[in-house]
């Protein structure tokens, strides 16, 4: 049997992990190392093939002075004589992991990827490809494991990463990805190939550095386990790493569906309750799972020992908090209220509490609320059913002439009522809330939107039944309350 070449292999891997489509314009990110330099010379031989366009990417991280500038200008040379359009930038990589308190490795890494998501944000290209190779993957998951992690941190370097929803929300002439071709391909295949076609690479000196843990890991850790326990220790890495994905994503799907069944997804944009009947029905693994989404909904980055910590809380009665957990631009802490976990901000302002808060909206307008960290949208909506409005939406619409034109947000106070769709009468907020086990800090700044003398908009209820716009015969007025990190 015929061994099939590098390209047919690389070919092969990319059809059945879909990481190029015909007429995508690529990126190949360039150090001037032997595995970029393969990964540009093998896709030269498959462009025809592909129907892609190539382009070549080089960041100077200007840690080797002139020998960094001397592989800026090998990678330029490199474009040149493959006719290809040369992208380059310099960043200052030891001034930012100074300023940032970050190593060397990461530093580079924020900064090279920071560049990468701005060409793609640019629409300069619409994918990057970077030369990971199998032996970064196993370098990668014997790391993350020795340091401590979980099935999340075992599925290693991803063949794919879309970046567009979570990194540039701006871009939109589709999606944008990050794409590792080489991540069954080993570096000495890779070397061996650049010998066999007379393609020179530059060596990185700082790759022999063992201040970098990876070169420790590289250099030591995986030869000395090829020759003391497994020969094959790259690939039976690698091959984790795959189950290990194939298997995040099932779990993902699961909490994904699971999520809403156990959790109240009205508590605002910086907060949630979980059901604390319903998370002890499951078992310890999707508790776990579980807790990590809905942290992750609210930009919490919960690691195994919050996520323990907060267990506690879960199957432990006594147990009540709360206490501070990692997460986003608006520091959380988790607490017990009956038989709800709660997520919520950890320090809302002592003169928030007491006297609470009231700013005008305009209609249409928008205000920002400091003190609950969301801004809220006022839309008007002319009638006739124009472009923006959907009959289907028509129970988040009110009718803008039973409004005034000038609305007010605040928090509820003691002997507020609101009329919620599907009730025979308005009820008492403080009631309203009981029922939703809205407790703490939170409750005591939920806002309410006024027009007049009546409470016409509660966060978390659906709105009164007589102010719904009908099928767009009048302008109507829609309400939207958005996280500050969410502004665009």
């Amino acid at each position: 049997m015929q061994v099939p070449s590098l390209s047919q292999k690389l070919l092969a891997y990319l059809l059945r992990q879909e990481l190029i489509q015909a007429g995508d314009r690529i990126g190949v990110a360039i150090s001037g190392g032997a595995d970029s330099v393969a990964l540009l010379r093998l896709l030269l031989e498959l462009r025809k093939d592909l129907g892609i366009v190539l382009s070549v990417v080089h960041l100077n991280h200007q840690l080797r002075v002139e020998e960094s500038d001397q592989d800026e200008q090998f990678v330029k040379s490199l474009a040149l004589d493959s006719k290809l359009e040369f992208r380059g930038e310099r960043a200052a990589v030891k001034a930012h992991a100074q300023s940032k308190h970050l190593s060397l490795e990461a530093a580079g890494r924020e900064l090279r990827y920071s560049y990468f998501h701005r060409l793609l944000d640019q629409n300069c290209v619409d994918r990057i490809a970077t030369a990971h190779t199998l032996d970064d993957q196993a370098e990668t998951v014997l790391l993350r494991l020795v340091r401590g992690t979980g099935t999340r941190g075992l599925a290693g370097i991803y063949p794919k990463l879309n970046i567009l929803a979570a990194s540039i929300p701006s871009r939109t002439s589709g999606a944008a990805f990050i794409v590792r071709p080489l991540l069954n391909t080993s570096r000495k295949e890779l070397e061996v190939y650049l010998s066999e076609i007379g393609q020179d690479w530059r060596e990185d000196s700082s790759n022999l550095d063992p201040r970098f843990s990876r070169n420790r890991v590289r250099r030591g850790m995986l030869p000395w386990l090829e020759a003391n326990l497994n020969p094959s220790v790259r690939n039976t890495l690698a091959d984790a790493a795959e189950v290990a994905r194939a298997e995040e994503e099932y779990w993902e799907n699961l909490v994904r569906d699971l999520l809403p069944k156990v959790s109240v997804q009205d508590s605002g944009p910086h907060a949630t309750q979980l059901d604390l009947r319903a998370l002890r029905e499951l078992s310890l693994a999707l508790q776990r799972r579980v807790l990590r989404a809905a942290g992750a909904a609210l930009g919490m980055h919960l690691e195994f020992q919050h996520v323990e910590r907060v267990l506690e809380l879960v199957n432990e009665k006594s147990a009540r908090g709360p206490f501070s957990v990692p997460g986003g631009s608006v520091r959380k802490s988790a607490g017990k209220s009956h038989d709800w976990l709660c997520f919520q901000p950890e320090n809302l302002a002592i003169s928030t509490v007491l006297s609470g808060f009231a700013y005008a909206l305009p209609v249409p307008g928008r205000i920002v609320v400091n003190e609950i960290q969301t801004e809220f949208h006022a839309t008007l909506i002319p009638a006739g059913a124009p472009e923006g409005y959907n009959p289907g939406d028509s129970e988040n619409l009110m009718d803008a002439r039973l409004l005034a034109q000038k609305l007010q947000v605040r928090n509820w106070r003691e002997g507020d009522r609101f009329w919620p769709a599907h009730t025979k009468a308005p009820r008492k907020i403080k009631q309203l809330l009981q029922e939703r086990r809205v407790t703490g800090p939170e409750r005591k700044v939920w806002p309410v939107i006024v027009s007049g003398d009546e409470i016409v908009w509660m966060r978390g209820f659906p709105l009164p039944a007589h102010l719904r716009s009908k099928n767009g015969t009048s302008s109507a007025v829609k309400i939207q309350e958005l996280p500050l990190t969410g502004r665009p």
